[in-house]
This record gives C-alpha cells, structure tokens and sequence, in this order.
C-alpha cells in the first residue's frame, strides 16, 4: 500500500472501518470482534457517535476498528450518512483514513445490500466483505456460490454469522491480507472524491442496480423463499388494531416490570447503602465530615444508586426490541397516527429512544431527511420520559400511591401511574407537535419509506454489552455529576451556620434556606415549599439529582438519626400532601431540566435561538401543568 498518498498515512495500517447498511448486523459483529474492547466518543464538531474498538489478527498486528454509522449510499441524504461518507474519503479532522474497509451486507437481503459494497469499492481503499446472518439466509432457503459472488463483486467474500462468531477467524485473516498488500494494488480511488454514483466513471443508481442483479443472477443457486411465519408476524403487529393493541402491551409490561422485577435489587441497595452509611455514621466523630459523607454523600449519591435496576430494566426493552427487528415495525404502525399531528413516521424511534435519554433521542432525529420534520422532532424529544426521571417518578409513586393489585391481580396500581406518566409525556408531544405543524411549521408530511429488518432472537451478548455500557454511564454519572452537586448542595445547606439560640432549624440560616425562601413565592402556587425550591435548581443540571438534593435537604434539616431510621419515600409521605406529590409529577413530566439536552439541541440546530424555545416553551407548560394539577387536587379534597 502506498505510504505517501497522503500527511498522516504512517498509521494508515492502524484503523480499519466497519461500513454497512442499517440493520445489517454491523454492531453485532463490531461486538464480536472486540468484546468489552470499546470507547464511544463524538466525532469533533459533531453530536454523531463514534464508537471504536481494538482487535488482534491472527499475525499479530493490533488494530482500530472503527464502527460507522449506517447508510444506504455515499450519496449523503443525512448527518449521519455524511460522516460515514467523510471518514471513508479521510475529511474528517483528526481522523485518518482507513487502511482497510470491512463492508458488512445482510445475507438476507443482497439486492439491498451490494449497492453499497460497488460503491465502497469504487474508493481505492482495499475491502472485504462480511456476509452477515448467514444462518437467517440458509435457514430461509439461500443457496450462494460464494467464490462467484467474489469474482463478480471483485472482492473477497466471507460469510459470517456474528451473533455466534461464525466466520470471525477468516474475516480477520483477510484483514490480515489486505493489510499486506502490495502497493498500489488497490483500485485507485474517486476522482471526483465522493464515492457516490454519477461520477466521471461512475455507475449511475439505476446502472448500479442492474449490476447487482447481474452478479445475483451469476452467483445464487437457490433464491431465498418466502418467510410465510414472519408474513403472519406482520400481519399481526402491523395491523391497525391488533398492532396497536400489541404494543400497548408490550410498553405496559414493559412498566409494569420496572416495579414489580426490580424491586428485590432495588431493596437490596437501599439496604445495605441504609446500613453502610449508618456504620460510617458510628464511626466518625460528630462534626462536619460525618455530616458531609452521611447527609451528602449517602444520602445524596445512594438515593440515586437505587434506582439502577429500575433503569437497567428500561434499558434492557428498549434494546430488546430494537435487536429483534420489532423497532422498525412500530414505527411503521406509528406512522398513522404520527401522521395525523404532521410528524414524519421516522421520528417515532428517536423518540422512543429518548425513553433512555433525551440527548440520544435529538441526536437520532439526523436519521430524518427534511429539516422541518427534524426540527418539529427536536422540539418535542424533551418531553419523551427519560430515565433521569424515573427516581423522581419512583420516589414519588412509592411514598403516595399504595401497592395495590389491580385486575385481578394481573397489573399493579403502581405500574399503572407510572404508565400513565409516560404516556401522558407522549399524549402532549403529539398535541405540541399538531400545533407547531399548523402554525410555525406549516407544510405537507412526507411519505414514510421505512426498511423493515429480518426478525431474529436479540442476541444476549449484544444486549448485556449494552447494558454494561448503560450502566458504566449511570455509575459514572452517579460518582461525578451527583457527587458533585451533593457535596455542594450539603455546603450550601450547612453553611453558614445558625446562631446560637436559633429558634428554627440550622438549614433555615443556610444558602440554601435562604435561596429556597426567595423563590418560594414563585413555587407555592404549585403547592412547592422552599424545599423544593431548592431540590429543583440544582435538578437543572441533571433531573435524576432532584431526589439526592431533596435526601441531603431532609437529611441536613432532620438530624442524623432521621436520615438513618426513615427512608426518603416516607419522609415525603409525612410531610407533603398528595396535591403536592401530584404536581412536582407533572412538573417532571413537562418541565425541560436537563442542560446537557439543551446543548445537544444548540449543537444540532447550530442555533440559540431553538434551545430557549425549547426551555422558555417547556417551562411554561410545566408551571401551567403543575399550577392546574394542584389546584385540581386541592378541590378534590387531596391537599
């Protein structure tokens, strides 16, 4: 390989790329080849994801493999399609060009697939390709005469089933040779320097297509039959009513399961985090440090902790669905009623996804192709139900409403409410979303062309790598950011201290007394002490940071025996009323108190001006919800 093509090429060896259609199994044979090896960071400039694992290659050579996002073309249409497309052709800043491409195609699907693979080999960087979910396609009746397929492609082939490692150890000794190519040996790249059809010498779209069908026709002894069994699948989770009804289902279970699956871990922590802060609490003198690590850092940062498996568990659906091939089809089913409020159907996973977070959900919207639908989704990802909220949700569904079987037992009060609230979230996302699509974003909705992938078992691997990265994230948060904000919110509420003969307690003469006292005006309409005032400024930062503020604020204010002895939930369920507990619900169900999402949506938008919208438009409906419900609640008699 020729060293001097460019500045920079002595690591040219060092990275190789994954580069595939969606849905084509890359991430799973990325996993495969790398194991827990994995860092995901930004490209610079960009919110696009960039995840990088290491491998070995049976000669020895240590290399970089470099997972890009999916496309259907180097013909850019999205944000992500660009960024794949630049770091293939080596404009990326910072980023070297690969040395090696490893275009992965579903076996299942090749008129699909090789489209891409004629273009990948067009760039002059030396590629082979993966054959991915070879078992789906033997299974379904394919029959491939692979050295055909190699010599019409021009490329070596190698058929893998990634999910099982089928086919890894002869990938990567063609990596190996790849690697070890003379120089010069790979065809020289694009000119033109875009890769995509309609070049100089270039394959126009259509003349791309019949060259797939061409090497198809000489390379496939037996074509795949129809999958009657995945026809009645569809018959069923794409219908109108029955469809819906199932994934009523599912998302019910799904909720149903984040109380009643995860409460013997969830009680597990908070006990032995209950019983190590009270031996810490033994062990120190009274005084300063015993009140910073049992009223900050216990209270604070294992209030939080506690809320792991209920998050993991959300986590675990999300992913669950997503790796069987179900995602795509609800979003599909979605699109009827999306539709009807003028959102683009696509825009129905990214916000599904902001079920885990809202940052993920804006940054997915890239997968949307008209800047209106994308914006209108950005608008309203925030008010999807993030896991930062479900501690604040569980705290509060656990201190007011009872654990009461409900249908005969089938469902749980509990899960109900919490149902309730998300779907509530999505109820006024779709409300805010027909009316911004008849006023300030007025326009017809474009067609849904959506790929609906090969159902398929998910693959445990895959999914417990997802949820050790998942919760590395909820760790790190935990041990940074709430840490954070606990010793500085026990600071505030320590210091100064009360003088001598106070009549009220010492937090009152605090910071923090005294900043919850200022805004308390503000908040009481909402049925909000200065308590809560000052657990939701520094929940701005992170939501989930509302409930360790609001066990440092009880803690410090309580004493240390009350911190040791009750609980949070039952601190709040004997100092507040219901009124209360129900607007801070909806509260947290509009308001927008994330900084990180904001700044996601600056950097997506290149703008200031949609983040305030997005904050000062949020604010107001969550004042407005907050201030209704409790004055709702109040008349019914529950204040």
């Amino acid at each position: 390989m020729n060293t001097e093509m460019r500045p920079g090429s002595a690591d040219i060896k060092k990275v190789i790329a994954l580069a595939g259609n969606p849905n084509c199994g890359k991430t799973a044979l990325f996993n495969a080849l790398t194991g827990g090896r994995q860092k995901v960071g930004n490209y610079a400039g960009v919110t696009v994801e960039r995840k990088e694992g290491g491998l070995v290659t049976p000669s020895g050579l240590k290399l970089s493999l470099l997972d890009l996002p999916g496309t259907y073309s180097l013909d850019a249409r999205t944000p992500d399609e660009a960024i794949t497309r630049d770091v293939l052709l080596g404009r990326v800043h910072g980023e070297s060009r690969p040395g090696a491409l490893v275009a992965v195609a579903d076996a299942t699907n090749l008129e699909r697939s090789l489209g891409l693979v004629l273009e990948l080999k067009r760039l002059g960087t030396p590629v082979v390709l993966a054959l991915n979910m070879m078992d789906l396609a033997r299974g379904r009746g394919l029959e491939l005469d692979i050295e055909v397929l190699s010599r019409e492609l021009g490329v070596r082939v190698v058929p893998t089933v990634a999910v099982s490692g089928e086919g890894l150890d002869a990938l990567l000794d063609e990596v190996d040779r790849l690697l070890g190519m003379e120089p010069g040996s790979a065809q020289p790249a694009d000119p033109v320097g875009t890769g995509a059809a309609g070049c100089a010498e270039g394959l126009a779209v259509r003349g791309r297509f019949k060259e797939v069908d061409r090497i198809l026709n000489f390379s496939v002894r037996k074509a795949i039959a129809p999958t009657l069994w995945t026809d009645r699948i569809d018959a069923l989770v794409l219908h109108p009513f029955w469809g819906a009804l199932t994934l009523a289902v599912l998302l019910g279970v799904m909720f149903q399961a984040i109380f009643s699956w995860a409460s013997v871990p969830a009680d597990w922590i908070e006990a032995s985090l209950s019983s190590s802060g009270a031996w810490l609490g033994s062990q120190l003198p009274e005084g300063p440090l015993q009140s910073l690590l049992v009223d900050g850092i216990f209270a604070g940062v294992g209030s939080v902790l506690v809320f792991l498996p209920q998050i993991l568990l959300l986590f675990f659906f999300i992913l669950l669905l997503e790796d069987s091939g179900y995602m795509a089809r609800a979003a599909f089913l979605m699109d009827r009623i999306m539709g009807r409020v003028g959102l683009h159907g696509r825009a129905f996973i990214p916000l599904l996804s902001g079920y885990a977070c809202a940052i993920p959900a804006v940054m997915a919207t890239r997968t949307i192709d008209r800047p209106r639908d994308r914006l209108v989704t950005i608008l309203i990802a925030p008010l999807m139900t993030c896991s930062a909220r479900l501690p604040v949700y569980t705290l509060l569904i656990s201190a007011f409403i009872p654990r009461k079987a409900v249908l005969g037992g089938l469902l749980n009060l509990q899960g109900l409410v919490m149902f309730a609230l998300y779907a509530s979230g999505i109820g006024i996302a779709l409300v805010v979303a027909w009316i911004l699509n008849r006023t300030a974003f007025k326009g017809d909705k474009s067609p849904l062309l959506l790929e609906l992938p090969t159902y398929k078992w998910p693959n445990l691997k895959n999914l417990a790598i997802g949820l050790l990265d998942r919760s590395k994230i909820f760790v790190r948060r935990a041990g940074t950011v709430i840490l954070s904000l606990s010793v500085l919110l026990w600071f505030v509420s320590s210091y100064p201290k009360a003088p001598e003969g106070a009549a009220e307690p010492a937090i009152h003469y605090s910071y923090a007394g005294k900043l919850g006292r200022a805004i308390e005006p503000v908040l009481e309409p909402l049925g909000f002490d200065w308590r809560v005032g000052v657990a939701l400024v520094p929940s701005f930062a992170a939501r989930e940071v509302m409930v360790s503020a609001l066990a440092t604020v009880y803690a410090v204010e309580g004493g240390e025996e009350e911190a040791q002895t009750q609980a949070l939930a039952g601190v709040l369920a004997a100092n507040w009323s219901l009124a209360t507990a129900l607007a801070l619900l909806v509260w947290y169900v509009l308001a927008p108190q994330c900084i990180s999402t904001l700044a996601v949506v600056r950097r997506e938008t290149n703008s200031w001006k949609w983040p305030l919208v997005v904050l000062f438009y949020l604010t107001a409906l969550a004042y407005l919800g907050a201030w209704a419900t409790y004055r709702a609640a109040v008349a019914l008699g529950l204040g």
